[in-house]
């Protein structure tokens, strides 16, 4: 390393390259997103634990993905906020290194998590008989432990791949967070075996993950159509649907930004897609989840009617 070169203690967020005169909109406009972030997630949380009828394998996960979507939005829009407002649009070399640790764990976190979600459907579904054996609840507890613990193991290795690199510039990260592509880009060596490694990891996290998906609930669709009951085969297909709604959403952004080649997409088309599965992608769950499901909609009468009658 030459000696003009200085190790950098803090990164410059450029963020969104729009007027300066939008920050205001944009900062009402995600302060409201991250607060709806919570308040939903919140809200399923609150009534699978309040209502003994929401206690299943189904909505234990359910409230696992609540808990995984709000960290993940809360690991990343409380300082976006605050550059949003501040002139100095920093953040320490640290925290930056923490943040694309979290990043990294909580987005692993989802990934494995929806495919658990996809396995309890298609035992549910396709093994009824068994299900309660199959899906005990030590066995769903393993599952939930598991995937926290393999994202976090994962994410781990990429951060301490990260720090055996030297950071001397440019301090200008193009981006609104610390996300690992634009962090390797600060790097004044070599990357290609942290690009190799991360590029390895997105195929085993996000592309075997989801073919296991999309088998699960192919044969879901069949044994569905099986389904003698036209109200059974009416909320099977419901709640299956807002699980692949919400594993299309999660898994294609996050494909197209980790997997696709970097001349498809600009800088700012990136900043994006970002922002949608780190933000608006925890918001829009509980919504998909809550107006597609009769229980969660009826959990939530019954609390509503408790609260008027007292």
């Amino acid at each position: 390393m030459g000696s003009n070169q200085t190790w950098i203690t803090e990164v410059i967020l450029l963020g969104f390259q729009v007027d300066p005169k939008l920050d205001v909109f944009l900062f009402g406009f995600f302060w409201l997103s991250y607060s709806l972030t919570l308040v939903e997630n919140g809200l399923i949380l609150g009534l699978i634990w309040l209502d003994s009828r929401l206690h299943t394998p189904m909505y234990f996960f359910l409230s696992n993905l609540a808990i995984i979507d709000m960290s993940f939005a809360s690991s990343i829009v409380p300082k976006m906020l605050a550059n949003l407002i501040m002139q100095m649009k920093t953040i320490s070399f640290a925290p930056c290194v923490l943040q694309t640790f979290l990043y990294l764990a909580l987005a692993a976190t989802e990934c494995m998590s929806l495919i658990v979600m996809s396995y309890d459907r298609y035992v549910a579904i396709c093994h009824p008989l068994h299900y309660a054996v199959i899906m005990s609840w030590r066995v769903c507890t393993i599952l939930a432990v598991t995937c926290w613990t393999f994202s976090f193991l994962l994410a781990l290795v990429h951060i301490t791949l990260v720090l055996r690199l030297p950071f001397c510039g440019p301090q200008k990260n193009n981006h609104f967070l610390c996300q690992i592509l634009s962090v390797l880009k600060l790097a004044c060596a070599d990357t290609r075996l942290n690009q190799i490694v991360l590029f390895v990891a997105s195929v085993f996290v996000l592309v075997r993950p989801l073919c296991l998906v999309l088998v699960s609930y192919w044969r879901i669709l069949f044994a569905i159509l099986r389904i003698q009951s036209g109200e059974g085969r009416r909320k099977a297909f419901s709640t299956c649907s807002s699980h692949l709604c919400v594993v299309g959403l999660f898994f294609g952004s996050t494909i197209v930004m980790y997997l696709a080649p970097k001349s498809s997409y600009s800088q700012e088309q990136r900043k994006i897609l970002s922002l949608f599965y780190s933000l608006f992608n925890p918001m829009l769950n509980p919504l998909i989840y809550s107006l597609r499901n009769t229980e969660v909609m009826g959990a939530l009468r019954r609390f509503l009617g408790k609260k008027s009658s007292l």
